[in-house]
């Protein structure tokens, strides 16, 4: 039968309106890939199998956790930017990522200019722990004992320029304590040898040491935030003893650069939906984090803020890639 010409124009006018609806609706369909830049079994890691798992249930399709390893983190940032803006690979993003900013001159890619910021997923301190072994049991104790070892207290961190690394420096420019720097590949490579006591000391994520305190494989010293961590009540901080220093660490999500907004948008109201669900806070108290909900206009105001921080004090020791 033929159609009108009238009725075969309606037609086509309407599937062209409807075609924009339906490509937005597709998305997601096929699995995800949400890229970390650490080891399995580290912080981070479990921080985005957490939060992958809850995005695999809420958008029908699963979220595959990638470990690339490498650079400090970078390996996995330059993926993540060299991948298609199709909402199908996003970076998994620490505190790392925004000190590498300034700490390497050279790289391929700008944070700011090639990651559109999605969400913050969680917070947590930092806790400066100490093999049991070492004949300190608070943080003026560990400072005198310092003082009279220059050079012979090890500091263990996941890479020269991370995190632990940096929450060490500080604390070493405000004390005048002199620890020895022991760089390892992963973060389960540096709590063994904690334990095993080949090295003696480490500014250590609360998240992936929390289970080893408890045990008493590790003393806590202090946590690296400003006040207390009501995973662990009865340690104090570092503040208590030093006044004004702070250092903690993050995790957020990211994707390429020009990632259609509503993809954006979608993500970050399912993280931010994962993050006030009772059973997802339950678990990261568990591991010692909070909650780091909010737009991603206000996670790149804060990741902005700790950029600069973090350049203050690579700049004020020294310190470079090795």
């Amino acid at each position: 039968m033929k159609i009108p010409r009238r009725r075969f124009l309606q037609i086509v006018a309407g599937a062209a309106v409807a075609r924009p609806a339906f490509a937005q609706q597709a998305w997601p369909s096929r699995p995800i890939r949400l890229i970390v830049g650490f080891a399995a079994g580290g912080s981070s890691d479990i921080a985005a199998r957490l939060i992958g798992q809850w995005l695999s249930e809420r958008l029908g399709q699963p979220v595959i956790v990638e470990n690339r390893t490498g650079a400090a983190g970078n390996l996995a940032a330059e993926a993540v930017v060299r991948a298609a803006p199709d909402g199908y690979t996003l970076l998994y993003m620490t505190t790392t990522n925004a000190i590498n900013a300034s700490f390497y001159a050279s790289l391929d890619f700008d944070l700011n200019r090639d990651i559109a910021l999605v969400a913050g997923v969680n917070r947590m301190p930092n806790v400066m722990e100490v093999n049991p072994s070492l004949p300190a049991a608070t943080i003026p104790e560990f400072i005198a004992y310092a003082k009279a070892n220059p050079g012979r207290i090890n500091m263990a961190s996941t890479g020269n320029g991370t995190t632990m690394h940096l929450a060490g420096e500080l604390f070493k420019m405000m004390t005048g304590v002199d620890l020895a720097h022991v760089p390892y590949r992963s973060p389960p490579q540096a709590l063994t040898d904690l334990i095993g006591g080949r090295v003696q000391v480490m500014f250590d994520v609360m998240t992936q040491s929390i289970a080893h305190i408890r045990t008493g494989e590790l003393r806590a010293l202090a946590v690296t935030t400003a006040t207390r961590s009501a995973s662990l009540p009865d340690v104090p901080s570092v503040a208590e003893f030093v006044p004004g220093y702070e250092a903690s660490s993050w995790t957020g999500v990211g994707a390429p650069k020009n990632t259609p907004a509503e993809i954006v948008a979608r993500l970050n109201a399912e993280i931010n939906a994962g993050l006030a669900d009772p059973g997802i806070k339950a678990r990261f108290a568990e591991l010692g984090s909070t909650m780091f909900q909010g737009s991603p206009a206000e996670f790149g105001e804060f990741i902005a803020a700790e950029a600069a921080k973090w350049a203050k004090v690579i700049r004020a020791a020294g310190i470079r890639p090795e």
